[in-house]
């Protein structure tokens, strides 16, 4: 697949889908707003270079080196369009946030397969995003950026590899509105796996972060931190249709105190995360188990996740989800994907924006979150595909003035999309 150009691969595509969307505003059914549904239209083309693949860097040959650098690139552009349902109030008309998502990312990868080498990487999009408000200076569009690195060691043919590096993420608001919630987070972290039977690894990574909302104006309940995270756990073949993922360990967010005279509040307990993976038909040996089982592409996970991490109502919310995925391709046409997840969000005491004054006591949300992907390929590089997703957040209706009892947000919503489209890549 793909174009060769000299030592690299070039490999475009194009994607459209047209669909429904139930929520689009993202209200609750007590919001004194309507909810409203559109009809949406995307349009995304991309492109992506990379240094030639395995198959075209063994053309004719019986053995290659491997290649002394790895490069990945790619880019892409979103465009949105939404056409309203019916006749809605006036200021309530949805085309209005008409506007160009994008993506771009690399991966550079020097001395792959080697003892020492190293990786980098970086990530750039753009959101597109409206808020409860048919406002679009109040939409929540927003670019998000990363990048990193790490030193890789990787004595004894790989059954033992070890890393360490850091990576820096920003989040960046576009509209005035929120320049408050723009924040920060510089990482060090380390990670490794031994491999001490063919298809089991002993795995372990640790990370300490330092977070900073950047621009936190009149928003005193934001609450900069430094994340610590540490776990191990073990990944492998129990038998050659069942896989196994365990990781387990302990974070804590050691927050800050905010302005006005708002308390510092911190998670400190068990994180972590669990899976069963079934395979239809056997994968291919676990090296990095990970890895080589998302090479596999039937396969049924039931699995367990437990985290935190920083929140726009203040200090930390945590998040235990438990969740199925199934992905089966069928000769080599059909590939059906179905996902779906239930959590439950945690948040701890929130206050107002500006006095130490207590909005909300402690509270919970259950949310669901569902999607299902099914996709007929004509050829290698056409395919017609159908998306359907359902996400329901049950949570609480909080006050937003400490002054007027009646000015109050609904935070529970339930949103149903569903997706027709057709897609060419190479």
């Amino acid at each position: 697949m793909g174009y060769r150009v000299g030592d690299l691969e070039l490999h475009p595509g194009i994607a459209g889908e047209f669909g429904y969307d139930s929520n689009f505003f993202y209200r609750g059914s007590k919001d004194n707003l309507a909810i409203v549904d559109v009809l949406r239209l995307r349009v995304t083309p991309s492109v992506s270079i990379s240094t030639l693949g395995p198959q075209r860097r063994g053309e004719g040959t019986e053995q290659q080196e491997p290649p002394k650098v790895n490069f990945r690139a790619g880019v892409a552009a979103i465009y949105n369009e939404y056409i309203r349902t019916k006749t809605y109030p006036t200021g309530e008309d949805p085309s209005k946030f008409r506007n160009v998502g994008a993506l771009a990312n690399f991966n550079l990868h020097i001395l792959p397969d080697r003892p020492w080498g190293a990786q980098f990487y970086g990530d750039l999009m753009r959101s597109i995003q409206p808020s409860n408000f048919s406002d679009t200076s109040y939409a929540f569009n927003r670019i998000q950026a990363n990048a990193g690195g790490e030193i890789i060691w990787a004595p004894g043919g790989g059954l033992f590899d070890w890393r360490i590096g850091g990576r820096y993420d920003t989040t960046i608001f576009e509209n005035d509105a929120y320049k408050g919630l723009n924040n920060s987070t510089g990482t060090i972290n380390t990670r490794g796996r031994w491999r001490f039977l063919p298809r089991t690894a002993l795995m372990f990574d640790a990370s300490q972060g330092f977070t900073r909302y950047t621009s936190r104006g009149a928003n005193s309940f934001l609450l900069d931190s430094d994340p610590l995270r540490a776990r191990v756990g073990l990944s492998g073949l129990i038998t050659q249709y069942f896989g196994f993922l365990g990781m387990f360990g302990w974070g804590t967010t050691f927050s800050k105190a905010g302005g006005a005279g708002i308390p510092a509040q911190n998670y400190d307990g068990p994180i972590g995360q669990l899976q069963l993976t079934f395979y239809p038909t056997p994968p291919p040996g676990l090296a990095d188990a990970p890895r080589e089982a998302s090479l596999t592409l039937s396969q049924i996970g039931l699995g367990y996740t437990r985290d935190f991490t920083n929140s726009y109502f203040g200090s930390f919310y945590t998040r235990d989800r438990g969740y199925l995925n199934i992905s089966y391709f069928f000769a080599g046409r059909v590939l059906v994907a179905l996902e779906g997840g239930v959590s439950r969000v945690h948040f701890p005491t929130v206050y107002y924006a500006t006095v130490n004054q207590v909005r909300s006591n402690p509270f919970d949300e259950m949310r669901i979150d569902s999607s299902l992907f099914t996709e007929y390929r004509f050829t290698d590089s056409l395919g017609v595909n159908a998306t359907l997703t359902y996400d329901l957040n049950n949570s609480k209706i909080m006050r937003t003035d400490p002054t007027d009892a009646t000015r109050v947000d609904d935070l529970s919503w339930k949103r149903f999309t569903a997706f027709l489209g057709v897609r060419w890549f190479m």
